[in-house]
C-alpha cells in the first residue's frame, strides 16, 4: 500500500488539535514535500526523520513522497510531528503494519539516530485522547506528565525502534501510570501555621480562603505581605481535576515543569518589577543619560 494515515495532535495554545498525517508514495524523481501550512520546524522535520529512518536500519524509500498534514488550515509547529511523519513513511512503504495505526495517536521529536526527545504540550494532548478513546504514544520525557489525565492509556517509549516493535508485535510497550497522591504534596509548600503574629492579617486570609474572595494587601516593604500571600494555598482546599488540569496546562505548554507531587495544590506566583535587591532595599532603577549635541 503506497498511502498510509497517522493521527497525531498539534498545540494551539492549551487546546490541542486533531491533525491527520497523510503519506503517499508516487513514481518519480526522489523527494519528500510536506503540505498543509507546516511552519520552519515542520519544513526541517524531514531532515531528520530521513536520517532516523537510515539509522535505525529501514529502507526510506527511493520515491516521490508527499505528506498532507491535515486540515490544510491549521499552523503545524514545532518538532511534535517527526514521529507521526516517519510512522506514515514506513507504513506507506510496507515496513510496519498499518491496520493498527487508527487506535493510536503519536507525539514525539526525532534525532538523527531514531531516540525521541521530549516534546511541550503533552497534557493538552493527553486531555484530547481521552476524549476521543484513543492511546497515546510519546516519548518517556513526557509520560509521566501525560498520566496525570485519567481513563487514558498512555505509552512511553524512548527510541523510534521501540515503537515500530510494538505495532509489529514484537515487543510491547507497558502502559504507564502515575500515582497521584495530593496529601504527599501538601507537606512541602510553605506552611500558614509557621505565621507567628499578625493575628489581623491571619484572620482575613483565613476569611478570604474560605469565601473564595479576593484579597488586596497594601503595606511598606518588610511587614509580611509575601511571606502571608505565599502560604495562603496551605488553607486552601485542594483543586479539582479539572482545575488542576486547566492549571498544568498552562505550565506543559511554557518552558516551566509541572511539579506532580503539588500539581493539585493551588498555584502561588510572585512578580515582581524587574529591580534587584541590594541590602534589604530596592536598587533604583537606572537613569537614561542625556548628553547636548555639540
Amino acid at each position: 500500500m503506497s498511502l498510509a494515515t497517522v493521527y497525531t495532535r498539534s498545540s494551539a495554545g492549551i487546546n490541542a488539535p486533531l491533525v491527520t498525517v497523510e503519506a503517499h508514495l508516487a513514481n518519480g524523481l526522489p523527494s519528500l514535500n510536506i503540505v498543509g501550512l507546516p511552519e520552519a520546524a515542520v519544513k526541517e522535520s524531514k531532515d531528520r526523520v530521513r536520517s532516523a529512518i537510515i539509522n535505525c536500519q529501514f529502507e526510506f524509500p527511493a520515491k516521490r513522497i508527499t505528506i498532507n498534514l491535515a486540515p490544510a488550515d491549521l499552523p503545524k509547529e514545532g518538532g511534535r510531528l517527526d514521529l507521526p511523519i516517519a510512522l506514515s513513511i514506513l507504513a506507506a512503504s510496507g515496513q510496519i503494519p498499518n491496520d493498527t495505526l487508527a487506535d493510536y495517536e503519536f507525539l514525539g521529536e526525532l534525532s538523527l539516530s531514531g531516540e525521541l526527545r521530549a516534546i511541550q504540550g503533552a497534557l493538552p494532548a493527553s486531555l484530547a485522547c481521552q476524549a476521543a478513546n484513543k492511546t497515546l504514544c510519546l516519548p518517556t520525557q513526557n509520560q509521566e506528565e501525560a498520566a496525570l489525565i485519567s481513563n487514558v492509556e498512555i505509552l512511553g517509549a524512548p527510541h523510534l525502534l521501540s515503537i515500530c516493535a510494538h505495532l509489529g508485535g514484537q515487543q510491547t510497550l507497558p502502559a504507564f501510570t502515575s500515582p497521584k497522591n495530593p496529601s504527599e504534596g501538601s507537606q512541602l509548600i510553605a506552611d500558614f501555621a509557621d505565621v507567628h503574629g499578625q493575628q489581623h492579617s491571619k484572620r482575613a486570609l483565613e476569611i478570604a480562603a474560605v469565601g473564595r474572595h479576593s484579597l488586596l494587601m497594601l503595606g511598606p516593604p518588610g511587614t509580611g505581605k509575601s511571606m502571608l500571600a505565599s502560604r495562603l494555598p496551605s488553607i486552601m482546599p485542594l483543586l479539582s481535576e479539572k482545575e488542576a488540569v486547566e492549571t498544568a496546562s498552562v505550565y506543559s505548554i511554557s518552558q516551566h515543569a509541572i511539579n506532580f507531587k503539588q500539581w493539585q495544590i493551588p498555584p502561588f506566583r510572585s512578580p515582581h518589577r524587574l529591580s534587584r535587591c541590594l541590602g534589604g532595599r530596592r536598587q533604583p532603577p537606572k537613569t537614561r543619560r542625556s548628553f547636548p549635541c555639540s
